[in-house]
């Protein structure tokens, strides 16, 4: 990536967690800003409060969003993109634009940090679009005025008003991955598409975070068709034989191709969202010369 590397806030509990985020988010596209959580720091808004010109985006563990500290991030205006690391349960921990990822499958944290990324900077634009007075309003009834804090102007200088979402980096293409982190994160991907599978019937909101942990990772990682159809399918075969051997009807196995169309239908739109238009293009031209000059 050309240009400052993205600073990303780690705001997790434990040392391990902390270690395992670092090591899957590449050192020549991220730094990490340490807000000393494993050193025994308890006020999380605080030691956010302190570094908020500094942070780009926050990796948050999912058991920290408490309903008061939550309401406390909000009324603050200390709204970053981010990424929930934790159980996927189909609701809202911080703010609308989140996205979710489990501890098992951190070897998709970059992917997803950029799509955090890209979804606060869809929605700065959205507010542009609709007045500067706007406010966000969130679940629980708080609203973040849009004067008080515009970090999606800062992103916009930074990254261009493009932002990530059209600057794919090729060096973290599946295809341009070492054999070792290629089956790393196939083996992730996996246990993504078998979370959305599990839960597609049985809880629609869980089953739409993961599918969409899935397709940014497909869409930031270039991951060829062939290959999404491949991991569906040789999923749906293993449920046919589970279910064979127990001795229960499988025939309903062939409602969950909703499931891989829903996949495509999303990849689609992502594709189709990378294209910017002429009048995109005209504004983050004229943002990128007043950076410059």
């Amino acid at each position: 990536m050309n240009g400052p590397a993205l600073a990303i806030a780690l705001l997790l509990k434990s040392p391990d967690l902390v270690s395992a985020c670092r090591s899957w988010l590449p050192s020549n596209r991220y730094t990490t800003v340490d807000l000393g959580l494993t050193a025994g720091v308890t006020d999380f808004q605080a030691a956010l409060e302190q570094q908020r010109e500094a942070v780009d985006a926050v990796v948050i563990e999912q058991s920290l969003l408490q309903p008061e500290l939550r309401r406390g991030l909000l009324e603050a205006g200390l709204l970053f993109p981010a990424v929930v690391v934790g159980e996927v349960m189909g609701r809202v921990n911080y703010h609308p634009e989140e996205v979710h990822l489990p501890g098992d499958q951190l070897e998709q944290l970059g992917y997803n940090v950029d799509a955090a990324i890209s979804r606060f900077l869809r929605h700065g634009q959205k507010d542009d679009r609709q007045g500067e007075g706007q406010a966000l309003d969130v679940e629980g009834g708080v609203a973040v005025e849009g004067k008080a804090w515009r970090l999606t102007s800062r992103l916009q200088e930074r990254l261009g008003y493009l932002g990530v979402f059209y600057k794919r980096d090729p060096s973290r293409f599946l295809s341009n991955l070492p054999p070792g982190e290629q089956q790393e994160l196939m083996k992730s991907l996996e246990r993504t598409y078998r979370d959305l599978l599990l839960s597609y019937f049985r809880d629609p909101l869980a089953a739409n975070q993961a599918l969409e942990s899935f397709v940014n990772t497909a869409f930031f990682g270039d991951l060829p068709i062939t290959r999404a159809v491949e991991i569906h399918m040789n999923l749906i075969d293993d449920f046919w034989k589970k279910l064979r051997l127990e001795g229960h009807k499988n025939d309903f196995l062939q409602d969950y191709r909703l499931a891989l169309l829903d996949v495509m239908a999303h990849l689609c739109e992502m594709y189709r969202r990378s294209i910017p238009n002429e009048a995109q293009l005209d504004q983050s031209q004229q943002i990128n010369q007043e950076v410059s000059s």
